[in-house]
């Protein structure tokens, strides 16, 4: 059985809540794989979504960085792309490359392939997060799943994209037919959070990863009132909910807008100044989320410790701060690097209590 009140101190959700947390909890998004020898020798000779699909494999995995690392949370191992394949859309993870769509949605027949998922279809994804809220003990859960945005432009450009053009012309030129979409793949990201919460998720993340190829206008046009719903939905729950995106200075005001109790903030604007943005959008502030830039991981212990000293500080703008990484692990890192990281947050910014 999961340990209710160890769980409820934790570090991660105190800092989640803006409460006042014993250290500034540290975990890293892509942390479930990539950059472990043990989660390349659990997927040999299975594929990405077939692993999601098996609860042996998924709670292994989602272990296994939170035994090497000492993270302060899990996060569910998955693929933003699951929900779809569950519900039988073409869509697969091509090695190298990323999730392709055989037959882009670009029109209102290809929409309905897009249909509502419920728990039955995703039944592995119950059993999964239940081992593991029992396994973790008071280690928190975090689930996730693909914002709007960002999945329906893998399924508008049939795969992953440097300029979203497609996704964009679609946009404009047949707004109603987005927002169509939008709003589906909206209910659809709210029945997959749903599952993983009621299942006993501690807290959950909306991944929009490619929001930042969207200006301001466009964000607030096309994409906030489809992640807001996502967020309106899931607070009645009463878990954290975390939203992030890679290049996203200029939208952090509009996301925190959309609903989310923590703003993650990649590399590229200090957390202070995040805090700032955030706070004169009249949405905050709130705790926020980062943001160690991933290439640091390569330049040697003399270069991030400093900078590490440095998130720390900034982070003590908001009321409060969870450490991770301005985006994902790279899968060539090199997980004592992380190890360590992991380590120094935790003693570094271990308060004395009152």
């Amino acid at each position: 059985m999961t340990d209710i009140s160890s769980t409820a101190r934790s570090s991660f959700l105190l800092a989640a809540k803006g409460e006042p947390a014993p250290h500034t909890p540290v975990w890293f998004m892509r942390q479930a794989g990539r950059a472990l020898p043990e989660y390349r020798a659990a997927r040999e000779g299975t594929t990405m979504l077939e692993s999601c699909m098996r609860p042996d494999l998924v709670v292994e995995i989602t272990l296994q960085p939170v035994r090497r690392y000492g993270v302060d949370a899990a996060v569910f191992y998955s693929d933003i792309v699951l929900p779809l394949k569950s519900v039988g859309v073409d869509i697969e993870i091509k090695p190298g490359v990323g999730p392709v769509l055989a037959d882009p949605i670009r029109d209102s027949a290809g929409l309905e392939t897009v249909r509502p998922v419920t728990p039955a279809d995703v039944p592995y994804i119950t059993d999964s997060v239940k081992q593991l809220v029992s396994e973790l003990g008071g280690t928190p859960l975090i689930g996730f799943a693909g914002a709007p945005f960002t999945v329906a432009s893998y399924l508008v450009e049939g795969g992953p994209s440097k300029d979203h053009a497609k996704t964009k012309a679609l946009m404009y030129g047949n707004p109603a037919l987005w927002h169509a979409l939008a709003d589906r793949l909206a209910d659809v990201a709210i029945a997959y959070l749903s599952v993983q919460v009621e299942a006993g998720a501690s807290a959950i993340q909306l991944f929009d990863s490619w929001a930042g190829a969207l200006s301001p206008r466009d964000y607030e046009r096309f994409v906030l009132p489809h992640s807001a719903k996502v967020f309106d939905a899931l607070a009645s729950y009463g878990v954290p909910r975390i939203h992030f995106g890679v290049n996203t200075g200029e939208l952090l005001g509009l996301m925190s807008a959309a609903g989310a109790d923590v703003v993650g903030v990649d590399w590229r604007v200090p957390l202070d100044e995040a805090v700032r943005r955030i706070t004169a959008a009249g949405a905050g502030p709130k705790p926020v989320q980062g943001n160690l830039d991933p290439a640091l991981l390569f330049a040697g212990w003399h270069a991030l410790e400093p900078e590490i000293d440095r998130i720390l500080a900034e982070g003590q703008a908001a009321p409060g701060h969870i450490f991770n990484l301005g985006h994902g692990v790279p899968p060539d890192a090199d997980p004592e690097v992380l190890t360590r990281i992991a380590k120094y947050v935790q003693a570094k910014s271990a308060r004395v209590p009152a």
